[in-house]
């Protein structure tokens, strides 16, 4: 005899619930074994200034981005130089509430797949699930830039293919990269509606804001 559909819902968040508690304890398992091996790999490298674009319109939004650039600086051998201001955006190609968006430059000396790995596993810590394509998300971390670096992989395409089409990365990128972003890659996206919020957001000890050279 099938369940009513008040428990069969009940059922199944509780199985959702679970999965996402396995997925953070199997995050902090990971996490603790790889922060090693990535030191010892970025000892042996030169900084890099890489550039990551974040998003959010899950939850606290705001506040979620704000952990993330913490986050960030929290990483092996990664320092944040300067975060975006704060863009409010709808959401791309899906339904759902309005997304806030920044992007991030970090130095580090972790590899690019290592960064792309950390970058994947903060996400995660975040709650982060992936339902289907553009779903909603607590969370949503880009590799944008890893220096002059060109990288076409299985997993990892750098420049990030799909940034020059969005104006909620390219705009905030030319805050923190201005030589990174042409006037003809604003000109491109100018028609995408995207509100620069007022004032400062609570990133502790990050410069947030158009940065100079």
């Amino acid at each position: 005899m099938p369940l009513p559909a008040s428990a069969a819902a009940a059922v199944a968040s509780h199985r959702a619930a679970a999965q996402v508690g396995q997925l953070r304890h199997g995050w902090m398992t990971e996490h603790f074994s790889t922060t090693a091996a990535w030191s010892a790999r970025a000892s042996q490298r030169q900084p890099v200034r890489a550039c990551v674009a974040m998003g959010a319109n899950l939850g606290d939004a705001v506040g979620t981005l704000a952990s993330a650039c913490a986050w960030l600086n929290e990483l092996p051998a990664t320092t944040v130089h300067a975060v975006s201001g704060l863009y409010r955006t709808a959401p791309w190609q899906t339904q759902g509430p309005d997304f806030f968006n920044a992007v991030a430059a970090v130095d580090t000396r972790l590899t690019a797949p290592d960064l792309l790995h950390a970058l994947l596993a903060l996400e995660l810590r975040a709650g982060r699930e992936r339902p289907y394509r553009y779903a909603p998300r607590t969370l949503d971390l880009d590799l944008l830039l890893f220096g002059s670096a060109c990288v076409d992989s299985a997993v990892l395409t750098v420049p990030h293919p799909r940034m020059w089409q969005r104006a909620f990365v390219v705009v905030p990128l030319a805050e923190v990269a201005p030589a990174c972003v042409s006037t003809q890659a604003l000109q491109a996206v100018q028609g995408q509606v995207i509100e620069r919020l007022p004032g400062g957001w609570p990133v502790e000890g990050v410069t947030c804001g158009p940065q100079v050279g």
